[in-house]
Formats: structure tokens, sequence, C-alpha cells
């Protein structure tokens, strides 16, 4: 999976190459280490990969960096990805689900923005940049998981290697949308709850949690009684830490970007090296040197739109995308990262 299907895809998007390295210390026989390699052969980065779960280890899936990026330092990215699959039996392979796929592609998005970052000051390197622009890439990154090619080469019987039949990738497609009016419903009341509670005016906080909870998702159009919202006030850890105060919305939004940036390669040329080229010197490796807004919207040449989003999720119909040209938009301007 992580040959065939996740290094692959960052090969044929971005042109980079990985080697392992055996000769690196780990501080697990289970992790991975590997020489990441740009588009000229010259060593870009290290990536780490920790895979599989332990009794000692935290639970959950995240990327994160050994080493920042910073041309002031002289320094290059040492990143890693860690999840928590299950690990096989000794000389049985590892199998994943759908959703363990998902995952290896989404963290490795994070990898990118750390590897591609070609910034001045670690402060300001890759995954250095507001929440809901992290989850940006690795949301984005996801898609490839299922594009055709991407998905030939990786999806096979691991012991006939015949590729997964079409009844079957199209029963996992379908299911891709199931429940998703509901999903979308719970969590947009959590956010609302959360950026309520957030919004309120100094000194006139409620006596009263339940009341004001639902007053808030009254006035918010979303107090269904059918699908309350994902987490309660108070059970949710998100309003009040992790960083995520009056910001449990941002994973919607980045998925917003994530799907109308997936929609501007469909509308240039689909998984083009021009086209990746473009998003990595717009996007990923400008880290925090610009404000996010302004970035995205050079990149895509408009504000990003809803529609791929609802459209992903099912909620309204897919429409053909009509390509506009051969891939690769206006010249990226890559040496102003700073």
């Amino acid at each position: 999976m992580l040959q065939d299907g996740v290094f692959y895809a960052a090969t044929q998007v971005y042109g980079i190459t990985f080697q392992e390295r055996k000769d690196i210390p780990v501080w697990n026989p289970d992790v991975r280490v590997f020489e990441v390699f740009d588009t000229d052969g010259k060593s870009m980065a290290l990536f780490y990969a920790d895979y599989f779960k332990r009794d000692n280890k935290n639970g959950g899936a995240w990327m994160d960096n050994l080493v920042a990026q910073s041309t002031l330092l002289g320094l290059k990215p040492v990143v890693f990805n860690v999840c928590n699959f299950t690990k096989p039996a000794t000389g049985q392979p590892a199998l994943l689900s759908a959703e363990d796929v998902r995952t290896m592609f989404h963290e490795f998005g994070h990898a990118l923005h750390g590897m591609f970052t070609n910034v001045k000051y670690p402060l300001l390197s890759g995954t250095s940049v507001p929440r809901d622009f992290v989850e940006f890439p690795s949301q984005f990154n996801e898609h490839w998981a299922t594009e055709p090619t991407i998905f030939a080469h990786y999806a096979r019987h691991y012991q006939t290697g015949a590729p997964m039949p079409k009844e079957l990738a199209d029963k996992i497609e379908r299911a891709r949308k199931w429940n998703q009016g509901y999903g979308l419903t719970e969590y947009l009341s959590a956010a609302l709850l959360d950026m309520a509670w957030h919004t309120l005016p100094d000194g006139t906080a409620p006596s009263d949690v339940d009341a004001f909870e639902a007053q808030a998702l009254h006035k918010a159009g979303v107090d269904f009684a059918l699908v309350p919202p994902r987490y309660r006030t108070t059970y949710f850890h998100h309003i009040w830490g992790n960083d995520y105060s009056a910001g449990y919305y941002a994973y919607l939004w980045s998925e917003v970007l994530a799907h109308d940036a997936y929609r501007w390669f469909q509308e240039n040329g689909g998984m083009t090296r021009a086209n990746g080229q473009r998003f990595r010197d717009m996007i990923l490796s400008r880290g925090y040197t610009q404000e996010m807004a302004p970035m995205y919207k050079a990149f895509r040449g408009a504000d990003p739109s809803v529609e791929p989003l609802l459209e992903f999720r099912g909620l309204k119909p897919e429409h053909p995308v009509a390509p506009k040209g051969k891939g690769g938009g206006a010249p990226s301007n890559a040496n102003n990262a700073k």
C-alpha cells in the first residue's frame, strides 16, 4: 500500500521518489525510514513511517516534524506519520480497510506539506498554518486513493494479484455517500454551538448551560431532535481545549478547499505533473508566509466554492467536469516563497 499507493501517487503528481534507509536509527523496529529525492535527484527530506499499534503508543493517526525546514538555519525537513494499524502475524501481510487506506493518504498529505515547504523561518514552516488550512493538503491528498490510475495500481488481491472487481469498487464508492446528510448536520450543529459559546459578550456567561445550548441550536436553525449535535457542551472538549476554541468548523472548511482544489485539477487535465508542480509551488511550499485566503485564490483563480463538497458527499447531483485545457495553469513563481 505504501509503495504502490501512497508513494506511487506522490511520484505521479510531484515527481519525487523514495529510497528506504535501513542505516538510520529508529525508535522501534516497526518504524521505517525513507529518503525523499526531488525531481532533480537531490535529497530533500527524510520520512519516517510508524504505522502499527503498540501497547505503549497513543491511539489515532497524526503527522509531525522531527526537524522543521528552514533556509535560515539550512535545515531540511524530517517528518513522520504515525498510525495504529493492526500488526500482522509473522510472515503475513498487513491487510488494510478502505478507511485505513484513506488515513494513510490523509496523513501523507500532511507529510507532503512538511516536506515541500520552502521558507526562511522554522516557525512559518510546513504545517505551521491556521487549523482550517493545515487540514486542507491532507484532505486533498485523500483524492488520490480513489483516482482510477492509482486505485488500479494498489487495489489488488494480496494472494492472486487480481484487480479489485469493479462491482466491489463501485460498492465502496456508494458506501462513501451513505448517511452524509446526518453526518454533516451533526457536525455543523457542534461547530455552530462552539461558535455560539465563543461569541458571547464579556461578562454574559449563562448560568444554565443546557438552556443556552438549546437556544443557540434553535437560533442557528439546527435544533433537530433526531439529529443532535455531535458533541454536547458538557463533554465537548474541542470547545475549550487543544487549540480548537471557536475553530471546530475548520475541518469542514478544509474539506471545501480540498474538493474545490481537486475540481481545479479535473478542470485542468487531471493528475498531471504540471498541475502537481503548481499545487506544490503555490500551496505546499509556502508555509505561513502569506495569508491563506489570497494564497488559495492565487492558485485557484477564484474563491473556493462549496459545490464540489456537496457533490462529493452526494448531497447534490454530480456534474461531469469539462477540462479547460491540458493542465498546468499559470506560471507558479515558486521562488517567491521565503
